[in-house]
């Protein structure tokens, strides 16, 4: 996944109102940020993160903050909506692929062709987070742990019943580079031998010795949504495209079909994985 860029999210406005909140209290008991950070066993810096909405409240900072202050239980009482607001921050997606990421939650059939890495769907953890640590400009940490967070939390939709119907095609290249070291890659073929396992999950190799390849145009995801009509999700270096129109969809699917007759058959592709974990 590519743009850095997100838009605000309402939950924004609920860490900044807090902020305001503690930091009138604070005022009203004339203390300044230090002495608050002393006085709760928090530094001064994060005292002034907190205030800004920079930072999220923990349900204990507000509890001590409120009784410290006097707050007659304001801070308490909004604790259980910070903790719902904290929640979807972990899983929140850049604005550009939030379409995407809408319609795969309740699609019926999802097929991916990925020609440089293993589709986020199927990713580890360790995979994922080796990704984004790697992402050039850098990533700050936090928006690391967000990041995984919400890939994470699309795998969800593999547990529910009834499952999406999945179908992917992944380079064979992209299985024998050790992205994120030997124990994160072991763990990732692993992990694909068993999703590859799962009665809702087809996947396939492409083997690098092909003379023919009709994937040569980049990545993409054919994706059907329950009750609407197919859709195509392709992505470059900086951006992510929902596409509709019938005649692309067309074409990317007809190509689709053409990837995975070239591909190896997913015995044929469970055996190569073995083979390539085995030789690690």
């Amino acid at each position: 996944m590519a743009c850095e860029a997100e838009e605000p999210e309402p939950y924004e406005e609920l860490f900044r109102a807090v902020g305001r909140q503690v930091k009138l209290l604070r005022e009203r008991a004339g203390l300044t940020q230090r002495d608050l950070g002393d006085r709760l066993g928090y530094s001064e810096d994060l005292i002034s993160s907190l205030e800004r909405g920079r930072r999220t409240p923990r349900r204990e900072f507000l509890a001590a903050a409120d009784e410290l202050l006097g707050g007659g239980g304001l801070l308490r009482a909004i604790a259980d909506e910070v903790e719902r607001a904290m929640a979807k921050s972990r899983v929140r997606h850049p604005a550009w692929f939030r379409d995407y990421a809408r319609l795969e939650a309740s699609a019926v059939a999802i097929d991916f062709y990925n020609n440089n890495d293993v589709p986020g769907l199927l990713q580890t953890e360790g995979r994922a987070r080796a990704l984004y640590e790697m992402r050039t400009p850098l990533l700050d940490q936090e928006t690391i742990e967000r990041r995984v967070a919400s890939r994470l939390a699309r795998q969800e939709i593999l547990r529910h019943w009834p499952p999406p119907m999945v179908t992917a095609v992944v380079e064979e290249g992209a299985l024998r580079r050790p992205l994120g070291g030997p124990v994160v890659h072991k763990e990732q073929l692993r992990t694909l031998l068993e999703l590859a396992r799962l009665r809702n999950v087809s996947l396939q190799v492409m083997p690098t010795e092909r003379y023919e390849h009709a994937g040569m145009g980049g990545s993409f995801v054919l994706l059907t949504p329950k009750g609407g009509p197919q859709v195509a999700y392709v992505e470059n270096h900086s951006r992510g495209s929902l596409l509709t129109e019938p005649e692309e969809i067309r074409i990317l699917a007809a190509r689709y079909g053409t990837i995975r007759a070239q591909a190896l058959t997913p015995s044929e592709s469970l055996t190569l994985i073995e083979h390539i974990m085995g030789a690690r």
